[in-house]
């Protein structure tokens, strides 16, 4: 995600875990009964908010402040948010938003403008001090990468590699793999880390085995394949794998925040991105065959890998735990995880840029002043030290420095080393109210490329025209 669009299908099956009760002392007299209702996607970062909040939350006006959630399953969660904002029932106080969404809702007037409190609250700044410059620019932006906020990061999400263990270190694999290649298959997260995509080149070679070879000294009742990635023609699930690849070789997407010159002829194709989106292409043959249908989703990335029928994937966090779950994953305890790789230049340093995840969340514009009061107080809660720790420990993930810097930060999932140091390789996708517009026609076309029916050139001329022509006429550029 980037969208964690429909991610509940694969992770619902995840138990929020329970937490720790606090007793809640009574409210004093005269307090009020204030209800924050908040549209939220179905999923365990959400479920495990509402669960501390109910157990801990205690707003510091003394009022009785209840967070009620409308969990909306993935699939439909744009378009049911889309029509509740739209339609004037102004149903709900708070938002689970994501970050493309932002300028269509707040050109349509639903999403508040936070710069006042956050200027009249120096507990507000010092969060915004704390919190990743990424995320700030992702989550709380409009214009992108402006003084101007709109949003709290709810849940942070990115990329990073998971990778089966038990294969990867099998003292067979390593010696062959050291005979064919000269150097040594990566073992440790540490050694992870230090993959370019010229290793995973060679990974996904090396890896390829039909059924009935063997596999770390047992004979494959399957074919298997040595790594897969994001290839898929729905929502952004293409784009948020290649855009890395695009950034990592110093070319562009459209840049927003260079408008009204901001072009995308001869950026969005230029010869750099050609040669990114060759590169991202030449690696799909090393994928399993399904990729060459476009359908090479985050969810089909994603059961491959639980299922055990590939070494190396490349996914977002977000699904980290129904692959650490015996119930839901057949690699449950061999799995490990890495910084997602990228490309080595002259001087030895890798390059890894890559399309955040995760969403943010908001406030409406119709709340009352009491209402946004207390909502910006459960903001201030969330974001507070303590409760995200709390929130990490229970699976989540936070983007405040002072957590994820933390040592104890990398001993609650086997992933969170990765987190911090691939925060400052983020970048973002459009914010602007074309999105939506400009995603169709650039997924379409890299499908094509993908399954064969143009070449990588073709397919970004004809997406850099596209977007070319819409962002004149919308008057972004001139």
């Amino acid at each position: 995600m980037r969208i964690q669009w429909r991610i509940a299908r694969a992770l619902i099956v995840v138990a929020v875990l329970a937490l720790v009760d606090a007793g809640t002392p009574p409210a004093p007299a005269g307090a009020e009964d204030i209800v924050l209702h908040m549209a939220v996607p179905d999923w365990p970062p959400t479920r495990i908010m509402k669960d501390l909040a109910d157990k801990q939350y205690k707003a510091p006006s003394g009022n009785k402040v209840t967070l009620e959630p409308d969990f909306i399953p993935w699939p439909n969660y744009y378009e049911r948010l889309a029509a509740s904002l739209t339609s004037g029932e102004k149903k709900y106080q708070m938002a689970v938003s994501d970050s493309q969404w932002l300028g269509a809702f707040i050109e349509g007037g639903y999403y508040l403008k936070l710069n006042k409190y956050i200027d009249a609250d120096p507990q507000l700044q010092a969060i915004l001090r704390d919190i990743h410059p990424a995320v700030v620019d992702a989550y709380m932006t409009y214009p992108y990468k402006s003084k101007n906020y709109y949003g709290f990061p709810q849940m942070p999400d990115l990329l990073v590699v998971y990778y089966r263990k038990d294969v990867f270190c099998n003292p067979a694999e390593q010696r062959a793999f050291r005979a064919r290649y000269r150097y040594k298959l990566p073992c440790t997260p540490q050694e992870m880390n230090n993959a370019d995509w010229s290793m995973v080149r060679d990974i996904g070679e090396f890896f390829r085995r039909t059924a009935g070879e063997k596999l770390a000294g047992q004979p494959l009742t399957d074919d298997f394949y040595g790594i897969a990635y994001q290839a898929g023609k729905g929502y952004d699930f293409a784009s948020m794998q290649i855009n890395g690849f695009i950034w990592q070789y110093g070319a562009d997407i459209w840049d927003e925040t260079g408008v009204p010159h901001a072009h995308a002829v001869g950026v969005v194709n230029s010869d750099a991105a050609v040669k990114a989106f060759d590169h991202y292409l030449a690696l799909t043959q090393y994928m399993p065959p399904v990729v060459k249908t476009g359908t090479m989703d985050i969810f089909k990335v994603d059961e491959l890998f639980r299922e055990g029928k590939v070494a190396w994937i490349i996914q977002w966090i977000g699904f980290g735990e129904s692959t650490i779950t015996p119930k839901t994953s057949k690699v449950a305890d061999k799995s490990a995880f890495a910084m997602m790789p990228g490309l080595r230049g002259p001087d030895g340093k890798i390059t890894r840029w890559s399309n955040i995840g995760g969403q943010p969340f908001i406030l409406t514009t119709w709340n009352n002043e009491k209402v946004t009061r207390e909502a910006l107080d459960f903001c201030k809660w969330w974001l507070s030290k303590d409760t995200q720790i709390k929130f990490a420990k229970a699976g989540g993930q936070s983007a405040l420095k002072s957590v994820y810097d933390a040592p104890e930060y990398n001993t609650f999932r086997p992933w969170n080393h990765a987190f911090g140091p691939s925060l400052d390789w983020q970048k973002d996708v459009w914010h602007v109210p074309e999105f939506f517009e400009l995603l169709v026609e650039q997924q379409e076309e890299f499908n094509k490329a993908i399954t064969g029916q143009e070449t990588a050139k073709q397919a970004l001329d004809t997406i850099a025209s596209f977007q070319e022509k819409l962002l004149k006429e919308s008057g972004k550029i001139q």
